[in-house]
């Protein structure tokens, strides 16, 4: 099979979860003999996985501009993943113009429509409001395409219960992790460990919200219940609020990006995931499984990993507690660890959804023209809205073009 991923950034899978979930893709399908393409319009990082090391042909693209429709139409590819609902939106109705019989996927990473319900809810103190504008584009983008990749099951509920989504329209494909058979040693024992740390791409508005809640409200009763122990804050593109974070007189500091972030989480006794909003599953809570160690985290960082509510707390008096209880005591700390790799080596094996991408998509790629006939909101989104993005797309590109005279 030949297939294109057209990336809405160079993927990053030290900086963000996002980069390692394309990083996850590209990999599961190369392990089938996949032949693999990645596009972008963006510009390409100096933290970008090396594609081309791993076999992947890569190419820059442009947005509104016909080279694409030269490029898709050259490639003729099987399949196309676009890399969330906004790159469809840009580049869908280029690939059904050119490739009408090409597989059109969306890998959603997560649902934006709920993340930034959440936070308009957080920041205004009303109700989650889910149907807003962006959930407008978002289903509609879902609708067109053939088939959208979903992270988590909470999000494929609610797509079918809130939005009456048809099932076979959405697939379950999550975050995984590599598990070693047998199980390897852990890391460092609950006595070598000290202080507790935060990650998170600091692009990411949850991942500056509870660092900042946690600074604030969180951090100060944990650190007068356990005077001496520190707060470092990770990630990747925060230089700019290292300022506003870096306070060592409470205990807290600044560290910038981490490198490995599981070998840098492995030398602390807890990972903090105080989450107020966001969606998807979190790539910080995987690194605590990977790396060995207990995560405090609020219910938006526990869902679609966790359905054991016990795992998770709400208020930050409750977090700042949990984190004293497993900070102080050993045996805590061990269960807390036993527990989740429980869940961890039951759901989110890697060698059991690695093998499932290529089926998932093979299946839909023969079933694709039933698929399509049974979608008729799709079919009428296509004509209407789709013609209306596409038109667009044409007006940018011969103003363009006129001011480029």
């Amino acid at each position: 099979m030949n297939c294109l991923i057209i990336g809405k950034v160079w993927p990053e899978p030290n900086s963000s979860a996002a980069g390692r979930r394309t990083e996850d893709i590209i990999r599961a399908l190369s392990a089938e003999g996949w032949e693999l393409h990645f596009a972008s319009a963006a510009q390409r990082g100096e933290h970008a996985l090396e594609l081309e090391g791993m076999g992947v042909q890569c190419s820059a693209i442009q947005v509104n501009s016909d080279s694409f429709d030269s490029y898709i139409r050259g490639l003729a590819p099987d399949v196309v993943i676009f890399d969330r609902f906004m790159t469809e939106e840009q580049f869908g109705w280029r690939v059904a113009q050119e490739c009408p019989q090409a597989l059109r996927v969306i890998d959603t990473s997560d649902l934006h429509c709920l993340r930034l319900a959440r936070e308009s809810a957080l920041k205004s103190g009303g109700n989650v409001r889910l149907k807003n504008a962006t959930a407008l584009r978002e289903i509609a983008s879902i609708y067109r395409s053939d088939l959208s990749l979903m992270v988590s099951e909470y999000e494929m509920a609610l797509l079918i219960d809130e939005f009456k989504l048809p099932s076979d329209l959405i697939a379950y494909w999550p975050l995984s992790l590599p598990l070693p058979d047998p199980p390897a040693p852990p890391g460092p024992c609950f006595s070598e460990r000290s202080h507790c740390m935060m990650i998170g791409s600091f692009l990411h508005a949850p991942n500056l919200d509870g660092a900042r809640w946690c600074c604030q409200e969180i951090w100060p009763l944990v650190v007068e219940a356990l005077p001496g122990v520190e707060l470092h804050l990770y990630g990747s593109y925060g230089d700019r609020y290292a300022g506003e974070l870096h306070c060592p007189s409470k205990g807290i500091y600044f560290k910038g990006r981490a490198n490995d972030a599981v070998a840098t989480m492995a030398q602390y006794r807890l990972n903090l995931a105080s989450l107020r909003f966001g969606a998807g599953l979190k790539g910080k809570v995987f690194d605590g499984f990977l790396s060995g160690t207990p995560t405090v985290m609020s219910p938006i960082a526990a869902e679609g990993i966790f359905s054991d509510d016990t795992f998770c707390q709400s208020e930050a008096s409750d977090l700042a507690a949990e984190a004293v209880r497993l900070y102080s005591s050993e045996s805590s700390w061990y269960e807390r660890c036993e527990r989740m790799d429980a869940v961890f080596c039951e759901r989110f094996d890697q060698r059991r959804w690695y093998a499932e991408l290529p089926q998932i998509l093979s299946e839909a790629s023969h079933n694709i023209d039933p698929g399509r006939e049974a979608n008729f909101i799709g079919r009428m989104l296509r004509h209407h809205q789709h013609r209306s993005i596409e038109f667009m797309s044409r007006w940018i590109q011969a103003k363009n073009g006129k001011n480029a005279l």
